[in-house]
């Protein structure tokens, strides 16, 4: 039986802690400045992505792939935006039994508005603390690791039975 590549394992897991601690500390800082009124962060979150797509608009269950947000709770919170004005729900005309969340003119206001205060605080806590070369290596890597997850199976994680493996991580 072949041995675990430790070596390998350590380098994945180190690097993936490190990127996840580094997520949360901006994720913290981020949710923690005075700019998401008079919406939340995760509503932001929603009306950027809505920004980003074809027409301003995506199926729930396509919204949903971008997000970090279950199904449920994504549908009430396209719900309340849809209240608020800044969405709407339609039909989606390739089939109807889907729905579609389509940006109104308001949340692309809304999105810009409170968009231009986050990118100022996202600016002040990533730009200053890399330069434009590390800005760019950082911006490639994680395109690459995300890109890279459609060719990477899903599966169990596996197991080994050596032992050494112990103390690599989470």
């Amino acid at each position: 039986m072949p041995l675990p590549d430790v070596s390998g394992t350590r380098a994945a897991v180190g690097s993936w802690e490190a990127l996840f601690r580094a997520q949360v500390t901006l994720l913290r800082r981020l949710a923690d400045d005075d700019v998401w009124q008079p919406i939340s962060m995760r509503e932001y979150d929603v009306l950027f992505t809505l920004s980003r797509c074809p027409a301003g608009s995506a199926r729930l269950h396509e919204l949903n792939r971008e997000i970090l947000l279950s199904q449920p709770s994504l549908s009430r919170m396209v719900e309340r935006l849809e209240a608020s004005g800044y969405l709407t729900r339609e039909s989606d005309p390739a089939d109807r039994r889907g729905t579609v969340a389509v940006l109104t003119d308001a949340g692309r206001a809304m999105q810009r508005r409170i968009g231009a205060r986050h990118a100022a605080s996202i600016r002040r806590y990533v730009g200053t603390a890399l330069d434009e070369h590390e800005l760019a290596t950082l911006a490639e890597l994680c395109d690459k690791l995300r890109t890279a997850q459609t060719s990477i199976p899903h599966g169990r994680a596996v197991t080994t039975t050596s032992g050494s493996d112990d103390d690599v991580g989470q």
